[in-house]
C-alpha cells in the first residue's frame, strides 16, 4: 500500500526538523534563514564574529624552524667532515705570506722563536739581499734584577740571536740589537720606525714564523704607513709549521687559533 504525503505535511516535516537543528546550533543572530538549495558555502555571520582574530603572517612555525636549522646544521657538520682537509690547509696556507725578494737596507728579525729566524736573517745576510740585521729586545722578565743582585745571569732572547749569528759566520758588526724591549709584532714594529727613519731605511726584509707572516706584514705597513719604506717578509724555512699539517700539532693549533684572533682584533682595530 502506498502511503503519499501531501505537500503540506512534506512542508511540515522540512519545518519541523528546521526547527530542530536551530534549536540544537543556536539561534541565528541575522534572523535569517538559509535559503532552499544552499549547500553551504557562504559561512554564517556567528561563525565569522566568533573565529578567534589571527593577524595574517604572524602564525608561529617553530617546529618548522627547528627542522630547517637542524637539517643545515647536518648538512654543514657532512660538508666539513667531507671538506676537513682541504679547509684547515687552506687556513694555514692563508697564514703564510712569501714575498719575490730583492736587495733591502736590512734585514728585520721578529718577536719569537730565535733560532729558525737567525738562520733564515743569516741565509739572506750571506746571499747579500742586506747589509744590516736588526734583532729585537725581549722585554726584561719579572724578577731578573734580584737575580742579578744575587750574582747571577739570564740569557735574553737577543743574546741567543747574537751568539746563533756569530756560529753562523754573520759578524757582530753588521748586527744591530734594539735598545727598547718589547713583547709583540706590533712593538717591534713601532720601536724600529724610528731609529729605521734616521737611518733613512727604504726597504727592508722581515724574518717571522711562517705561521705569523700575513699579520706581521699589516703590522709593519701600518707602523710605516706614510714613509715610503719598501716591506717584503719571508718566514722562517726553519719552522715545523706545514700549511698541511699544522692540525696535528697541539702548539700549531693554539698558534692557528691565536692568529686568526689576532688579525680579527687587528681588522677590526682598522675600522675604529
Amino acid at each position: 500500500m502506498k502511503v503519499s504525503l501531501s505537500k503540506t505535511q512534506k512542508d511540515g516535516s522540512a519545518e519541523d526538523m528546521a526547527g530542530f537543528f536551530r534549536g540544537w546550533m543556536g539561534p541565528d543572530p541575522a534572523g535569517g534563514q538559509k535559503r532552499q538549495g544552499d549547500m553551504g558555502n557562504e559561512r554564517s555571520p556567528s561563525s565569522a564574529e566568533n573565529r578567534p582574530i589571527e593577524p595574517e603572517g604572524t602564525r608561529l612555525k617553530g617546529p618548522g624552524i627547528l627542522k630547517w636549522i637542524l637539517f643545515l646544521l647536518v648538512i654543514g657538520y657532512a660538508v666539513i667532515s667531507y671538506y676537513r682537509v682541504p679547509i684547515l690547509t687552506a687556513l694555514g696556507g692563508y697564514l703564510i705570506l712569501d714575498h719575490p725578494l730583492k736587495k733591502a737596507d736590512l734585514i728585520v728579525c721578529t718577536p719569537g722563536p730565535p733560532l729558525g729566524q737567525a738562520l733564515t736573517a743569516a741565509r739572506l745576510y750571506r746571499k747579500g739581499l742586506a747589509p744590516r740585521i736588526f734583532i729585537p729586545r725581549k722585554s726584561p722578565p719579572a724578577g731578573l734584577d734580584i737575580l742579578k743582585e744575587e750574582g747571577g745571569s739570564y740569557p735574553e732572547a737577543s743574546d741567543l740571536f747574537m751568539e746563533t749569528l756569530k756560529q753562523l759566520k754573520v759578524p757582530e758588526s753588521a748586527c744591530t740589537v734594539s735598545n727598547r724591549g718589547v713583547d709583540s709584532v706590533r712593538e717591534a714594529a713601532e720601536a724600529l720606525q724610528p731609529w729605521a727613519l734616521q737611518k733613512e731605511i727604504r726597504s727592508m726584509i722581515i724574518v717571522t714564523p711562517p705561521y705569523r707572516a700575513r699579520r706581521t706584514y699589516r703590522v709593519f705597513q701600518n707602523a710605516f704607513d706614510g714613509n715610503e719604506v719598501e716591506i717584503m717578509v719571508s718566514p722562517s724555512r726553519y719552522s715545523g709549521f706545514q700549511a698541511d699539517t699544522w692540525w696535528r700539532s697541539d702548539r700549531y693549533r693554539s698558534e692557528v687559533i691565536m692568529e686568526y684572533q689576532k688579525l680579527i682584533y687587528f681588522g677590526i682595530g682598522g675600522l675604529w
